[in-house]
């Protein structure tokens, strides 16, 4: 069946990726005791992931127009294979953070080259339950990387650990060259100088420039806190132990992955009765904007019900995708999808680094950790509610016209 030599090779590079992104959330305060790290240290090391996957987007969105996904994405996982064994391996904070930056690379086109092999064998009223299926192998691997990853700390280490998800990527990208179909192209191939040209369209429309925001800084946002500072918060502010704050964060992710599967049953139906992606994407982030002013100003006691809902609702956040890519030819929706995902990891980068730096800053000024985590998570929330102001002001702009 088409539909799943499609998906599932698809989501099993996905969940891995994801896998990947959050395992620093668990593995972290492991990582910080053994090589002594600060939290700039920390932070630094975790979003090595982030910078290399966010370089590579441009060329990313490229490649993928001109060669397809099937070749891409699995010539890239075998990257990853060796990133995670270089991680293993790794006896230093400049070996891991290459290692992890060359995961980061490996893996940049397992949701990109999902898009893209959706946009050419899939209607597009069919995008937005594709975008929260594949989405949902993403939340199995955030789930992953959380309560099942802190009981495996129990009973191994974690180069262990990462010895066996090198041979899992190893495993998925054979699977993926052999079973994914590759739809020809028509005509002749663009010119380099053609290409570099839909990359220029693309950043030069004011659709994507809507949307864009949203990814540099609630879904890039999302994933540094997310991946890496979810924990030490809970850890240093709400006082729970590393096993307490996996929970939680097996909380949220099991939450997004409900919500990834809502958006993959509903959003086709919701759709064709007026609920269109964009009022479900504006729905979602305002309400995660609002759970994490709820985490942030600490005026809920209940902090499993809050993450999990901050996951809930922050699993909208990749519907810009799609409609982002709507904006644009079929013939550019690779360009279109990795312009937003460098947005959304440059973002993630950024705000992992930022935050771990701050962090060490205000400790070093006389704040104690619980303090300078506030001040950290209060100056993302100010700058994720700007840029969805704008979302909804540049939306009225768009219908005014």
């Amino acid at each position: 069946m088409l539909w799943l030599r499609l998906f599932l090779p698809f989501a099993g590079g996905y969940f891995l990726s994801y896998l990947y992104r959050t395992a620093n959330a668990v593995i972290g305060p492991v990582l910080s005791s053994e090589l002594a790290l600060g939290a700039g240290s920390l932070g630094l090391l975790t979003s090595a992931y982030f910078l290399s996957f966010a370089a590579a987007q441009l060329p990313l969105g490229i490649v993928l127009d001109r060669f397809g996904a099937r070749r891409v994405e699995a010539a890239l996982l075998l990257i990853a294979a060796v990133g995670a064994t270089a991680f293993a391996l790794g006896n230093s904070i400049g070996d891991l953070a290459f290692a992890r930056g060359l995961i980061g690379l490996g893996v940049s086109a397992c949701l990109m080259a999902a898009f893209k092999a959706f946009a050419l064998w899939f209607p597009r009223d069919r995008q937005a339950s594709l975008t929260g299926w594949i989405m949902s192998s993403g939340g199995l691997g955030s789930l992953a990387a959380s309560v099942p990853l802190e009981a495996a700390l129990q009973h191994t280490g974690w180069r262990e650990i990462f010895l066996v998800l090198a041979g899992m990527t190893l495993a998925v990208a054979i699977w993926l060259f052999v079973s994914v179909p590759e739809r020809a192209a028509s005509g002749e191939p663009e010119s380099l100088a053609a290409q570099w040209a839909g990359v220029r369209e693309v950043f030069g429309s004011a659709h994507f420039w809507r949307y864009a925001p949203l990814g540099l800084t609630l879904t890039g946002g999302f994933l540094a806190v997310q991946t890496l500072w979810s924990v030490s918060w809970l850890m240093h502010v709400n006082g729970h132990t590393r096993a307490s704050a996996a929970e939680h964060l097996a909380g949220m992710s099991v939450a997004m992955l409900v919500g990834y599967v809502l958006i993959g049953v509903l959003a086709t139906r919701l759709a064709r009765r007026g609920f269109t992606p964009v009022i479900l994407l504006a729905g979602g982030l305002g309400l995660s904007l609002l759970t994490l002013a709820l985490i942030v100003s600490e005026a809920c006691p209940q902090t499993r019900l809050l993450w999990a809902a901050y996951g809930a609702f922050s699993s909208v956040g990749p519907l810009a995708f799609s409609q982002t890519a709507a904006g644009f030819p079929v013939a550019l929706s690779g360009r279109a999808s990795t312009a937003f995902n460098l947005m959304v990891f440059g973002g993630a980068f950024a705000a992992q680094w930022a935050i771990g730096v701050l962090i060490d800053v205000l400790v070093a000024q006389g704040q104690n950790a619980a303090a300078a985590h506030r001040q950290a998570f209060q100056i993302l929330l100010a700058l994720q509610f700007l840029a969805y102001a704008w979302f909804l002001i540049a939306g009225r702009r768009c219908r005014s016209q």
